[in-house]
């Protein structure tokens, strides 16, 4: 896959226990503003309605070469799954704790696909624990490069 948006905060929010890959519904001027990379993943969040996945509050721009056939950079889309990973991906979110957070939006084979994760919230401790882990590893690095 061909990643064009990332959301990064995700790894530092949330503990990442499942991705999925799921089509998304696009209207043409959108698959124009993803192809040029005009999306931001960061507050966007999944919710299942009436047996559907819709991905809500991402952030695609409209296309500068696009005229009345823009939509709103903000609406709901829809996500294509199989209704078995939407019935399963239900029982996981209803159990309480668990969110489904958009974690990458790029092509395959000519499709634009976004990639779910099925997350847990990380509390105030575990992101310390994240932090300290990080520069641990920052040092580690960092005493290696100047050995050799």
């Amino acid at each position: 896959m061909k990643v064009l948006a990332t959301n990064r905060e995700l790894n530092f929010k949330y503990e990442v226990l499942e991705t999925y890959t799921c089509g998304i519904e696009l209207k043409g001027t959108e698959v124009k503003s993803v192809r040029q990379a005009k999306v931001n993943l960061k507050d966007g969040f999944a919710l299942i309605e009436k047996g559907e996945v819709w991905l809500k509050n991402v952030y695609i721009a409209h296309y500068e070469q696009g005229n009345r056939n823009n939509v709103d950079e903000m609406r709901n889309r829809k996500l294509l799954m199989h209704k078995e990973e939407i019935s399963r991906l239900l029982g996981k979110v209803t159990q309480g704790g668990f969110t489904l957070v958009p974690y990458k939006m790029g092509f395959e084979h000519g499709y634009v696909k976004v990639e779910l994760a099925l997350c847990k919230g990380k509390k105030l401790y575990d992101k310390r624990e994240s932090i300290k882990e990080r520069d641990a590893k920052l040092k580690v690095a960092q005493a290696m490069k100047n050995n050799i």
